[in-house]
């Protein structure tokens, strides 16, 4: 009954136990897990994870961070990875200004061009944004992002952004952050945000909810999450779980 729309499965801290553990959380209830690629490699590697379980699906793209590395081979790679028909999304792609790892201009020109891409397979797309609002918001109007669609994973920006963002037809995905306690403006956010466009993610090894934060992230933890985000909407676990779990479907056209 639970969707985690954005993990990292193919990450090495997961190379001990990953197929066993893919296999116990699904066993006590997360029916779909997202795997987000940030390169070519770890798009194969999503790909061989949705092929081999029919929960798993992936998404292909190049993060922020590996902007620097990406040319027109990387591009033509990626467009024949999303042949696969369990890649249902475009990412995690965007940009990020916290870390200096590659020129800001080099990763709005990677960005748009993945933005193009999905809008010409019709595929909606992951967003990376980290310090970087004001430059995705415009790169997403300048590009017309709006006719793909897609999400902002694990969502950092103001409830005034997340108008513009929901205005733009995206979707606002909320991880570990939810729990934590200094957590009041992401609180706001999802008070602020229509439950019909709410999603939930983990961004597993990443982020970890309370009370487990400090240890390696997974998507059996995702019941936390959705636990605190039903308390801060009136809700209940269950029917949270099964709204977002919608959700992600619709968005991403699993059926």
């Amino acid at each position: 009954m639970l969707f985690d729309t954005h993990a990292h499965y193919d990450d090495e801290r997961f190379d001990e136990d990953r197929y066993e553990l893919l296999e116990k959380i699904h066993r006590e209830g997360v029916s779909y897990i997202l795997n987000a690629a940030s390169d070519i490699d770890s798009a194969k590697m999503s790909i061989m994870l949705a092929e081999k379980y029919d929960f798993v699906y992936a998404a292909a793209g190049v993060h922020p961070h590996n902007a620097g590395k990406t040319d027109d081979s990387t591009m033509a790679s990626l467009k024949s990875l999303i042949s696969c028909n369990k890649v249902v999304a475009i990412g995690e792609i965007g940009l990020d200004y916290y870390y200096d790892f590659t020129p800001a201009d080099t990763q709005k020109k990677w960005f748009a061009e993945q933005i193009r891409l999905a809008k010409r397979v019709k595929l909606p797309i992951i967003i990376h944004n980290r310090d970087s609002h004001e430059d995705v918001m415009r790169i997403i109007k300048e590009e017309n992002a709006r006719d793909a669609g897609g999400v902002f994973h694990c969502y950092s920006g103001s409830v005034e952004m997340a108008r513009d963002v929901l205005n733009n037809n995206f979707y606002i995905s909320f991880g570990g952050p939810v729990t934590f306690k200094n957590s009041k403006k992401v609180l706001d956010v999802l008070r602020f945000v229509p439950e019909d466009r709410i999603l939930v993610e983990t961004d597993c090894p990443y982020l970890t909810p309370e009370p487990f934060r400090g240890k390696r992230n997974h998507s059996g933890y995702l019941e936390y999450i959705v636990k605190k985000i039903a308390e801060i909407k009136g809700s209940t676990f269950e029917k949270m779980a099964e709204l977002t779990m919608e959700n992600g479907k619709r968005l991403f056209n699993i059926k």
